[in-house]
């Protein structure tokens, strides 16, 4: 198994894994505790729009997803703000218009002789230089921002106007924090896929707080699960020759059957 080492390709590849490996669960345990899980889903369907339109304009297509994906994490705070009471719904626009635009630029495409599947399903022999300093530069930055606000996020997760109330800038941090989502949801499709990436933010998450007895060791839980996950995934799909944002999430999957199924016993 060392001579899978040897190449360029899957070095960028588990460094780039290792990275998102970090970011989803530690996006996603604000977002599960938040009841926002489907945010990830809108926002990964924004981003695909943006990868088709960065092929047919003819720019780097992670560039244009980022572009797409934060325009659209921005207007769900907007719509979650004219619609407070039913915030789900700011969702479901967003997801409606991201899928309206990726099937209509998707079809364009494709006549131009575009194989969008890597995007749609994660693919390791995709994963470019480029897209490795993208990840790790943006990764250090989204991964610093939990780290210095971690205290207020996890206020606002459990009861949003009680931290307002205490002082803490809730509008300023949600804005942030959204745009964070959008930036790991973009960063996370070399590897996962667009389709698949949400699951990489909720399944490990739901792993962890099945073990965990405490908010950070839930935290540290779910990274390692999703580190496991990401690294064997990467690894099965190279050898099996699988897309590896199914073989991730289907290890996530196991893992998760696995703790249930002990705890019950």
């Amino acid at each position: 198994m060392v001579e899978i080492f040897q190449y360029g390709f899957m070095q960028r590849a588990l460094m780039a894994g290792v990275i998102i490996g970090i970011l989803c669960p530690t996006i996603g345990i604000f977002l599960v505790l938040r009841r926002m899980s489907m945010i990830g889903n809108s926002l990964s369907h924004v981003a695909l729009s943006g990868v088709a339109a960065g092929i047919v304009m003819g720019i780097y297509p992670l560039a244009m997803a980022l572009i797409f994906s934060v325009a659209a994490a921005l207007g769900i705070e907007q719509l979650r703000k004219m619609y407070s009471e039913y915030a789900e719904l700011a969702m479901a626009v967003i997801l409606s218009a991201g899928l309206g635009v990726a099937v209509v630029l998707i079809s364009y495409a494709k006549s131009i002789n575009i194989d969008l599947f890597g995007y749609l399903f994660g693919n390791i022999l995709t994963v470019r230089p480029e897209d490795m300093w993208l990840i790790a530069a943006l990764g250090f930055f989204i991964i610093a921002f939990v780290g210095l606000n971690f205290r207020e996020l996890f206020y606002i997760a459990f009861d949003e106007e009680s931290a307002r109330i205490a002082g803490i800038p809730v509008k300023r941090v949600n804005l942030l924090f959204t745009v964070l989502i959008a930036m790991t949801i973009t960063l996370s499709m070399r590897i996962v896929g667009a389709l698949l990436v949400s699951s990489l933010m909720v399944i490990p998450v739901a792993t962890g707080i099945q073990l965990a007895k405490s908010f950070r060791h839930a935290t540290l839980l779910s990274v390692i699960a999703a580190e496991t996950a990401v690294i064997s995934g990467i690894i099965l799909s190279y050898y099996l020759e699988l897309a590896s944002g199914g073989t991730i999430v289907l290890l996530s999957v196991t893992f998760l059957m696995l703790v249930l199924g002990l705890k019950k016993l």
